[in-house]
């Protein structure tokens, strides 16, 4: 099989992806290892106002908005409340926005193989294993949007992600009620070690997670989202269902910022898999959709122009360049380690400053850093 562009992975970076370079009249398949595009979801979902304002989304799809934000020392004692003025987050059924991005990219031109594997890179092209056997594919370009932990990237020998948290949530549907809809965060070492424990209830669903560096878990991550679960915050009084109406989540999350290296004369890495994830919230979906939006260009005008050079300007390092201020945070959050080091910053979150730069990144107008 003959195409222009191999996308390996149906996340929202890889469909997105799809979807422009088939719309700019390249021939595109994507290769999805899943056989349902609405199993087996890993992220919460969760839209910050920038790519609500950004992106066209199917408003059917998401949750009512959210504009307070609740943060939580290890004690829940004297939490900060923080409130917007404007609708900053919205949770996304991900299961139906993975399901009609694929029905656009289909309609775009794009040739979607659901079940088929990545199998890796051959002489004479790309290794698929497909529902009916091997598929062999020979592609001017491959795109990795495999995620954190991505295969293109080693066949390609670009950079791979080295810094990684892992997470896991339960999501429920919850029954309407008075409460406000809310994003209540939990800012505690021994039970969420380097990140946090969160609850967001939008008055439709609750999403109940923990993530944390893997070896600093002392009992488990799954033991932590237990325990965690019985006392979540925030659903005090909250009919919680058991069994398969619970639906659980999890999977690593690259918190090194984006790689240096995400592009050669062979392809190039979106997504995950380019670590383009905050390396501070450890949000993905906005950063996700923008840098997918610089991959399809790149690939349009190295296929147009019939040679690899227009994919140096897709350079992670330049990109990353941008993002020091977030990799010093993201650095002092991984070394508070205990409670009491988390209460000390609490201190300071408490003061007029602290409340300030919490609303500035809970709040604030910055996005992913792409520009041509």
């Amino acid at each position: 099989m003959n195409v222009d562009v191999l996308v390996v992975g149906a996340g929202l970076a890889g469909l997105h992806t799809a979807t422009l370079l088939a719309r700019a009249g390249h021939q595109v398949l994507l290769a999805e290892r899943r056989s349902r595009l609405d199993g087996a979801i890993r992220t919460t979902g969760i839209f910050v106002r920038r790519t609500l304002d950004d992106f066209a989304l199917p408003p059917g799809s998401l949750g009512p908005p959210i504009r307070r934000v609740v943060l939580y020392p290890p004690s829940r004692r004297r939490p900060v409340t923080l409130v917007s003025e404007r609708d900053e987050y919205r949770v996304g059924d991900m299961g139906a926005l993975y399901l009609d991005a694929a029905r656009t990219a289909a309609a775009a031109g794009v040739r979607v193989l659901l079940g088929t594997r990545y199998e890796g890179r051959g002489r004479s092209g790309f290794l698929l294993a497909g529902p009916e056997g091997p598929i062999r594919v020979r592609a001017r370009f491959v795109v990795g949007a495999d995620g954190a932990r991505s295969r293109v990237a080693r066949d390609l020998a670009l950079d791979r992600n080295r810094h990684l948290l892992t997470g896991a949530e339960e999501v429920f549907a919850v029954e309407a009620s008075a409460r406000p809809p809310t994003f209540h965060c939990v800012l505690d070492p021994a039970l969420a070690p380097g990140y946090l424990a969160w609850v967001v209830d939008d008055g439709r669903h609750a999403h109940v997670g923990v993530a944390g560096y893997a070896d600093r878990f002392p009992d488990g991550m799954r033991r932590a989202l237990a325990r965690f679960s019985a006392a979540a915050p925030g659903l005090d009084g909250v009919q919680r269902p058991a069994g398969a109406e619970v639906e659980r989540r999890g999977g690593p999350i690259p918190v090194g910022g984006v790689l240096g290296r995400i592009s050669c004369v062979d392809g190039l890495l979106v997504g995950d898999a380019a670590g383009a994830v905050s390396p501070l919230t450890a949000g993905g979906l906005d950063p996700c959709l923008r840098l997918s939006e610089h991959a399809a260009a790149v690939l349009d005008d190295a296929l147009r122009a019939g040679r690899p050079d227009p994919l140096a300007h897709y350079d992670g390092a330049a990109l990353r360049a941008r993002f020091r201020g977030r990799l010093a945070l993201r650095q002092g959050l991984a070394r508070v380690r205990t409670p009491a080091a988390a209460a000390a910053g609490f201190a300071v979150l408490r003061t007029p400053p602290g409340r300030a730069a919490a609303r500035r990144i809970l709040f604030g107008d910055r996005s992913f850093p792409v520009s041509r």
